[in-house]
């Protein structure tokens, strides 16, 4: 029953943001034809500093109360309070940062544009908290509609500012008008009535110092390369490495990362079992990587296709990027599965060993690497960290939930196998079809059905087949 209830749940998360992400992807379709790679990258740089400080200041409201037992309404107005005072915190942040960080940059449409983008982590905040009952109880349709109202209605904003000129304006009210949008509908969907109150702060704050210190390092770990981009090199480069980096993670944001969130619900309602727990994570890390290495790997070796048919000519520069970083994101998806076992764990301190880990691989290599070859350098320092990651994550599980390395490898050594064997028909496909003159549509879906086709029957070969009867879709011969 709770596997059932699991994959519902996570059927409708990963439905959500697929859904967003697919309007989010033909939103880019449309001002990436509109716009340049500068009005990208002035955006993104923009977002640096907005996106870093998100993070730093977030409050895991929803986490906190997954993890109790029981809550009432004091709890939903100690976490409503509490968005409220990070997101006062955060503008008041911003606009004491936006005048320098333009400065420092040297360009001063920086400023403006700061202050419009922080609206948006400033109505995060203000989400209806009574939207964790439904999570309390593995429904995440109303996550769906809440997400995909605002989505829409961004779509149709974005595009039409940028019909009438309204250049790199158009991206930052996408970015704004999808979370209020959303904000709005989550107190339609859950009705709430706004109380202030920290009577349950201390519910909130054991939960919150460790998971407040991951996010610090977390968020310069997602941003450093950014932040050293967008000041040394050119802002149309930069635009492409951005754009480049947001389509190498669209698995895991669109698919695994959701999903997370009904994982972590069902890793926490079995968290006192820990041989039960051991063979869900199990379970779950092969069914993440069998969904994710394919598309990672995919998208790596059909790059300047992907690049072509989505973004035009004019992004071609970013093909290469995209070659690269699409394989150095893989090993993300399967810390996404440790991050969910470690909250439902309370083990909250493990993130942050991790993150600060990660945290000086980066510090060394990026740098690095843009000091000895620019961009290039960049994006194999990447992809060097995450294979080191990879390692970290599996040492990490065998701490945390008492499973071997060698275990590990071995529940995943049939995924492996069959994406490297799906890589390389599609690598020898490639230039046969070239010989045909046919247009990158047809070249890209013909290596997509050739791809999965190959992916599917290899597993079938080495004993994996998909099934419903043993959770997860995956059943062993």
């Amino acid at each position: 029953m709770l596997t059932g209830k699991a994959l519902t749940g996570a059927a409708w998360l990963v439905m959500s943001r697929f859904m967003g992400r697919f309007i989010d992807l033909f939103t880019l379709i449309i001002l990436a034809r509109i716009l340049t790679p500068e009005d990208f990258g002035l955006t993104a740089l923009a977002m640096t500093l907005i996106m870093t400080a998100d993070m730093v200041l977030e409050v895991p409201i929803i986490q906190a109360l997954l993890r109790r037992q029981h809550f009432d309404d004091e709890d939903l107005n100690t976490g409503f309070t509490l968005g409220l005072l990070r997101s006062l915190l955060f503008v008041v942040f911003i606009m004491c940062a936006a005048w320098p960080f333009a400065h420092f940059y040297g360009d001063m449409r920086l400023f403006p544009l700061m202050l419009v983008l922080s609206l948006g982590p400033f109505m995060r905040g203000l989400s209806s908290p009574a939207m964790v009952r439904f999570a309390r109880h593995l429904s995440f349709r109303q996550t769906f509609i809440v997400e995909f109202s605002g989505k829409l209605a961004a779509f149709f904003v974005a595009v039409t500012i940028v019909q009438l000129g309204g250049g790199y304006w158009a991206i930052a009210a996408n970015s704004v008008v999808a979370v209020t949008v959303s904000v709005i509908a989550s107190y339609i969907i859950a009705p709430y009535c706004p109380s202030l109150s920290l009577t349950r702060f201390s519910h909130f704050a054991s939960f919150t110092g460790w998971f407040s210190l991951n996010q610090i390092l977390a968020a310069l770990n997602w941003q450093l390369d950014r932040i050293l981009l967008g000041r040394f090199v050119d802002m149309p480069a930069f635009g492409k490495y951005v754009i480049a980096t947001d389509l190498s993670a669209f698995s895991s944001q669109s698919v695994i990362g959701p999903a997370m969130q009904a994982v972590m619900a069902a890793f926490s309602s079995i968290n006192t079992d820990r041989a039960r727990i051991r063979q869900a994570f199990m379970k779950v890390a092969r069914f993440v990587l069998l969904v994710s290495a394919p598309v990672c790997v995919g998208l790596s070796v059909t790059a300047d296709l992907v690049v072509l048919i989505v973004l035009g000519d004019q992004w071609m520069g970013a093909a290469p990027m995209l070659q690269i970083l699409a394989l150095a994101v893989l090993p993300t998806s399967y810390f996404q599965v440790f991050y969910s076992l470690s909250l439902a764990l309370d083990r909250p301190s493990y993130l942050f060993q991790i993150s600060l880990v990660e945290f000086v691989l980066r510090l060394l290599f990026i740098p690095a690497g843009l000091f000895l070859l620019a961009i290039d350098g960049v994006l194999y320092a990447r992809l060097l960290i995450g294979l080191a990651m990879f390692v970290i994550y599996m040492l990490y599980v065998r701490r945390l939930g008492g499973i071997g390395i060698r275990a590990q490898l071995l529940n995943l050594w049939r995924v492996a196998l069959a994406t490297a064997t799906m890589a390389a028909a599609v690598l020898l496909l490639r230039p046969e079809l070239s010989l045909l003159a046919l247009g990158p549509i047809a070249q890209l879906a013909i290596l997509a059905a050739a791809g999965a086709a190959i992916y599917v029957v290899t597993l079938r070969v080495v004993g994996i087949r998909f099934s419903m009867t043993n959770g997860f879709g995956l059943r062993e011969a």
